[in-house]
């Protein structure tokens, strides 16, 4: 799937708007993602926050849950959106590797604008992936 502008505004818009359901009572730190995947469906994830806080889930791995649960396995980019357009942290990323280092990351601000962009590969350098395991 070629990754048009038009495209990388989409995403950003998604997640942007996604990023209105964020629970973040804690952190005041609301982040939406919004997951391309290769078969053309967006998915969408927003960070949920727990008193506990080893069991907030972050709005990237949200989006790549609903995604799989869905079927999908394969995905081409993904934006995200915060007040400060932060990258994926590095839980998310690796989590990201699971499916495919090849995975734009498109990292916007509140209205929409794209901030910064990279592949997954250039976030997580040396990662470790499924391919490091040994074959059974």
């Amino acid at each position: 799937m070629v990754l048009t502008s038009e495209l990388k505004q989409e995403l950003l818009e998604r997640a942007a708007e996604a990023r209105r359901w964020a629970y973040a009572p804690y952190s005041n730190y609301p982040v939406g993602a919004a997951l391309l995947a290769e078969s053309g469906k967006i998915y969408t994830g927003v960070n949920v926050e727990n008193v506990a806080y080893p069991h907030t889930v972050c709005a990237e791995r949200v989006a790549v849950f609903k995604a799989v649960s869905e079927g999908e396995r394969h995905f081409t980019a993904i934006a995200v959106v915060t007040v400060n357009a932060k990258v994926p942290c590095g839980g998310c990323r690796q989590v990201l590797a699971e499916f495919g280092l090849d995975t734009h990351v498109l990292v916007g601000d509140p209205d929409g604008n794209l901030i910064t962009q990279a592949v997954l590969r250039d976030l997580l350098p040396d990662a470790f992936t499924p391919a490091d395991l040994p074959r059974r």
